[in-house]
């Protein structure tokens, strides 16, 4: 994109669902929110954050900013919970925390109803609000962001899988997507798009509202996660059999089935050496079947691990260790953990989805979920690689300096 660079414009940048997200692990769009905040902390322009709590709004300038991110990092804990966070039931101790550092850092804190009106007081006009977490994108908020700050919105849209996809969510979510979708299609200043496959399905659904503001395609950075010395090891995992990883929330669209029948499969050919599977994240939502496996299948403990509470760091240390990271996943509309897999040297097998074909090219091995047998050699072929001692150089993946570059421009 051909453009002007902002100067010092002044940002807004949406940490609402970060906050909320507190003491969790990380997903991909929590790392997106967490890029984007250390970025705009690094600009040599004003900075403020919007963070929605329980009891309304608070706005946060670059030194809250910057205390905040130090929370998020584990450099310093969370503070103790205070009056209003103890007052409120259903949230966890974490986010209670999280909130009632958010209230003391803020510059400025507000009931729902005041929030136009504190945002024209502390935000100079003019400034640009950014959300990229597919929260806080309500009617209020907008038109605050609108009216008070009299500022330019820019949205980033992941995916547009509820839609698309709603038998993979939860009932809920598909129901708020659609609503939230439209409303950034019609106030919004700019859609950021992380993939050109996004982009095609934003402008496929947005069509029939009759209602589009300009995309800009900029695919996320992707930085190999920093390896930890070591990593905790799940009891009874053996480290002279190579193992297999897969990452990302245990839900019906990352496809964990498909990996358990796999397996099962590999173990009834006789493989030999037999590899091992470890699951790399939370359990999620409508897989019931997946999880009764999980808790009783005979794999489990020998051939398969489920080790859900890794750390970044932790979890680039398992990655390095890995043969091979698998992702059979059905719908994404990016796919950070391959990207990542590739910048680390760790080879891929991944299902041959449009938008891998657009982020990693030709690096991975493309194998239709719908093909076991294909997974099977391929994965025996990675184990007589790794056994003869054979390594992947890192593949060179998008950059954050790129993504910035495209985004934070002015169209001319």
């Amino acid at each position: 994109m051909i453009g002007t660079p902002l100067g010092n414009d002044a940002y807004i940048l949406d940490l609402s669902r970060l906050v909320s997200r507190a003491g969790r692990v990380a997903t991909g769009v929590d790392r997106v929110e967490r890029a984007y905040l250390d970025h705009l902390l690094g600009l040599d322009a004003p900075v403020f954050a919007l963070v929605r709590t329980a009891y309304g709004y608070a706005l946060l300038d670059r030194a809250g900013m910057g205390q905040l991110a130090s929370r998020l990092e584990r450099k310093q804990p969370w503070g103790p919970v205070d009056v209003l966070s103890r007052l409120r039931r259903g949230l966890s101790l974490a986010r209670k925390r999280a909130e009632a550092d958010v209230r003391r850092l803020a510059m400025a804190r507000c009931l729902p109803s005041h929030l136009p009106r504190m945002l024209a007081r502390s935000v100079p006009g003019g400034a640009i609000y950014l959300n990229v977490g597919h929260s806080n994108l309500t009617e209020r908020v907008l038109r605050a962001v609108k009216q008070g700050a009299r500022a330019r919105i820019e949205v980033m849209i992941h995916d547009t899988i509820p839609l698309d996809y709603p038998e993979f969510q939860r009932p809920e979510v598909v129901a708020r997507f659609g609503p939230m979708l439209r409303r950034v299609c019609a106030q919004a200043d700019r859609i950021i798009c992380n993939s050109h496959v996004t982009a095609a399905d934003v402008t496929r659904i947005a069509d029939q509202w009759g209602a589009l503001p300009p995309l800009v395609v900029a695919h996320l950075g992707v930085t190999a996660p920093r390896p930890a010395p070591e990593w905790p090891h799940p009891a009874g995992l053996d480290p002279r059999r190579p193992y297999f990883i897969t990452v990302g929330t245990i839900e019906p669209r990352k496809n964990h089935a498909f990996l358990l029948d796999l397996w099962s499969a590999l173990a009834q050919s006789g493989a030999r050496p037999m590899p091992q599977l470890l699951i790399c994240g939370g359990r999620g939502w409508q897989n019931a079947n997946v999880f009764e496996r999980l808790d009783r299948d005979a794999m489990m403990g020998r051939d398969v691990f489920e080790h859900p509470d890794l750390t970044d760091a932790q979890l680039g240390a398992a990655m390095t260790g890995a043969a091979g990271l698998l992702f059979p996943s059905l719908a994404e509309g990016f796919g950070l953990p391959p990207a990542e897999a590739a910048a680390m040297g760790v080879p891929v097998i991944c299902n041959d989805l449009p938008v891998f074909r657009e982020i990693l090219g030709d690096i991975p091995v493309y194998a239709d979920v719908n093909e076991i047998y294909h997974w099977q050699t391929t994965i025996m072929a990675l184990v007589a690689e790794i056994r003869a001692g054979r390594k992947r150089q890192p593949a060179a993946m998008p950059s954050w300096e790129t993504h910035f570059n495209t985004v934070l421009n002015k169209p001319v």
